[in-house]
């Protein structure tokens, strides 16, 4: 007969998701390594904690159950994105219901299936200690095996705590990040990151706006976010785009599933000073399911099943990368304001280049302007050159599309097809514009389709 729950977890049970909340806060401040970081096989601590729970299982467990479990075969599990973390929660839940036996069941299996989870074995492991005497904390090994785990132990507590923490701060229904104030039907899709929460959040732009598809758990650099420059460990903040999709065949096991580039620097780090390259959404090495939340020299890192559907769904160059400290979520009609002010200055704009007039258009140009590589006074020419060839025809703008970013400065990303009416041929554009005052003034320009 398997041994009763503690009274701690059953006294409780009147409230489950206070208890759920209860494991959490636990296993966030007492979870161990379970599988060394770089290799396959358990961490001593883990082994030894397994090792005993067994056989503490034997005393009181059905034998004829044990057997059962031992002869089973294993299934064959095709795992798909947010599978073993669904799954991880359910146990949570079970635990916070005191419902340990179906618990232990749902773990073990989630291991079988995920065995370089090491999120998942450290909690199977409380759960087999469970029977043996009621457990003190989450990763109830002695306190020397948990010094042993050294950065392990901090790394899972964090990352318990950060995947429980996504869970209950839920983005409210309907609601976008802010910085997607208008989004064209050219971008079928749109990913926001939030790294205090170590959250990726992936969107289709569906005919009635933009819905939520899934969202993953994610690492970023090992000394946090806010790049600057090249070598610092750190991943940037601000408006991306997905420029590449690299094959994995090309890649070293490292980056697992495969790679998808951004544009980082973008033109507005460019301007800020800030250096580095190679910011790249990748997976993780065979050996792990999921990294640490900060582990990486820049990338932002989900697991392999996340990954590739991330690469299955979003388009190149057109699907935009909002990476964040804090998303603020606000309404759709929220920002609709903003859309409707700034679409008035682009119109603007639209109306002083239709009109062949070189002063009037470079009113809207900031000093410090570069096009290309250009210079204002450099850009000039190509300017007049395209205002001679419009001459006399309308200019239309069609699926523009308006990201915000808000740091030191107030910018705006915009990209939109332009072509002259009457002509068959259209160029994408995408200007950087820049709040000076109560003026926006472009300060990149460049042709990218």
């Amino acid at each position: 007969m398997a041994a009763r729950p503690s009274r701690r977890i059953v006294n409780v049970q009147s409230h489950p998701w206070r208890a759920w909340q209860l494991f959490a806060e636990r296993f966030a401040f007492f979870v161990v390594c379970a599988f060394a970081c770089a290799a396959q096989a358990p961490a001593p601590a883990f082994a030894a904690q397994v090792h005993h729970a067994k056989h503490a299982e034997s005393r009181h467990a059905n034998k004829a159950a044990a057997r059962h479990r031992a002869s089973a075969p294993l299934r064959a599990v095709v795992p798909h994105d947010g599978e073993a973390e669904a799954r991880l929660i359910a146990v949570y839940r079970l635990i916070g219901q005191a419902n340990v036996r179906e618990a232990l069941r749902q773990a073990e299996a989630l291991v079988r299936d995920h065995p370089n989870f090491q999120l998942a074995q450290l909690v199977y492991g409380d759960l087999l200690m469970a029977h043996a005497k009621p457990v003190r904390t989450l990763g109830d090994v002695p306190d020397a095996a948990a010094r042993l785990a050294g950065q392990s132990l901090t790394d899972l507590r964090e990352e318990s705590l950060l995947r429980m923490r996504a869970l209950r701060e839920r983005p409210p229904p309907g609601a976008i990040p802010l910085q997607f104030v208008q989004l064209s039907a050219a971008n079928h899709h749109a990913i926001a990151v939030d790294t205090s929460r170590a959250r990726l959040y992936l969107f289709e732009n569906t005919g009635t706006g933009l819905k939520l598809i899934g969202d993953y758990y994610i690492s970023v650099g090992k000394l946090g976010i806010e790049k600057s420059t090249e070598g610092d460990l750190r991943t940037p903040l601000g408006v991306y785009y997905v420029t590449t999709n690299l094959d994995p065949k090309t890649l070293k096991d490292f980056y697992g599933a495969g790679a998808l580039p951004i544009n980082y620097p973008n033109p507005y780090d460019m301007r800020q000073g800030r250096t580095g390259s190679g910011i790249w959404l990748h997976g993780t090495p065979p050996t792990q399911y999921s990294r640490a939340p900060k582990a990486t020299d820049g990338c932002i890192v989900l697991a392999n099943p996340d990954l590739l559907r991330i690469i299955r769904t979003v388009e190149l160059r057109t699907t935009p990368v909002v990476i964040t400290k804090n998303i603020r979520w606000v309404s759709p009609q929220a920002v609709e304001y903003d859309a409707r002010r700034f679409n008035e200055v682009l119109q603007a704009w639209r109306s002083a280049k239709a009109s062949g007039d070189v002063a009037r258009i470079l009113g809207f140009y900031e000093s410090g302007f570069s096009g290309n590589g250009k210079t204002l006074a450099e850009w000039r020419p190509v300017l007049t050159g395209e205002l001679e060839r419009i001459r006399g025809h309308d200019l239309q703008l069609k699926d523009v599309s308006l990201l915000r970013w808000t740091d030191s400065a107030d910018t705006m990303v915009v990209t939109f097809s332009e072509a002259a009416a009457g002509s068959r041929v259209a160029s994408i554009r995408r200007q950087y514009w820049m709040r000076l005052g109560a003026q926006w003034k472009i300060f990149f320009e460049g042709v990218i389709g």
